[in-house]
């Protein structure tokens, strides 16, 4: 699955909730690389992160 924030710009975040849903751990990794390094996050780690994305808890202005 690919951010919906890419606007098409080829710049995306791409996880894989199939793979997370049966293991527990999001596979995360860069759309233009889908053969270079994956980031293996904890799924509730990651819940975390988006719920504080969400939220604005990231946000610097």
């Amino acid at each position: 699955m690919k951010s919906s924030y890419s606007g098409g710009g080829g710049s995306c975040v791409e996880w894989a909730p199939a793979h997370a849903s049966a293991t527990g751990i999001v596979p995360v990794r860069d759309s233009k690389r889908p053969f270079g390094p994956v980031l293996a996050v904890p799924a509730d780690a990651f819940a975390s992160f988006v719920a504080g994305v969400r939220s604005g808890e990231f946000d610097t202005v």
